[in-house]
Formats: C-alpha cells, structure tokens, sequence
C-alpha cells in the first residue's frame, strides 16, 4: 500500500521561504513520477509542480514558476518542494502524489493523473 506523508507546512511572512518534504513508502520509488498540488479554502485543487521518476523532466505551474523547485532523493524515498519569496496567494493546503510512470517520460500535471495521495501539509503566509 503506497504512503505518502507530507511535512515541513508552517507558518511564513511574505517574501520567506519553506521547503516542503514528502516521504514515500510502499512502493518502488524509482518507478513513480512525483507530483505537487495545493488547496486554497473555497477554490479547488491546483496543480503546483512535478518531477519525473528519473529526475529529468520538471514542470511547474505558471504562478511559481522562478520562485518554487522540486527534488528527489531516490535513496530516502523524498520529493521536495522549495518554495522562495512566497505571497499570501501561496496559502494552502498542499498535497504530495505519485504515479506509477514508465518511458518515455512526460510530465503529469492534471490530478487526475496520480493514483495515491498524502494526507496534506499546511502552508500560510501572513506577516
């Protein structure tokens, strides 16, 4: 059963950074392809930003783009989400997913294309 627990949420003024880590378990972590996406309260699940299952291939939404990356570590089963000079437009809930992916690598960024999903990690920036 695959396990995705998110961490690293918080509390952070405008302009700050926060580095978000999601830890897999469950699964072959080298065969799936990672995902962010986030939940403002009253607007729906967005896309945020995604990694392939070698590394190779990112993608981001336009509204982080420059400011948010994304990172595996295959050896500890993580993705990373780092988020720098973050606005109020940043809060959210934010929710790590995977999808089992083979080749050739794309990059998956529609909910609908990720089978298992954490639990959530709050972000709010407030001064």
């Amino acid at each position: 059963q695959v396990q995705l627990v998110e961490s690293g949420g918080g509390v952070v003024q405008p302009g700050g950074s926060l580095r978000l880590s999601c830890a897999a378990s469950g699964l072959t972590f080298t065969y799936y392809a990672m995902g962010w996406f986030r939940q403002a309260p009253g607007k729906e699940r967005e896309f945020v930003g995604t990694i392939s299952r070698s590394g190779r291939i990112t993608s981001f939404a336009d509204s982080v783009k420059g400011r948010f990356t994304i990172s595996r570590d295959d050896a500890k089963s993580t993705v990373d989400l780092q988020m720098n000079n973050l606005g109020s437009e940043d809060s959210a809930a934010y929710y790590c997913a995977a999808r089992l992916t083979g080749y050739p690598e794309t990059a998956y960024t529609s909910e609908q294309e990720y089978t298992s999903w954490g639990q959530g990690t709050q972000v709010t920036v407030s001064s």
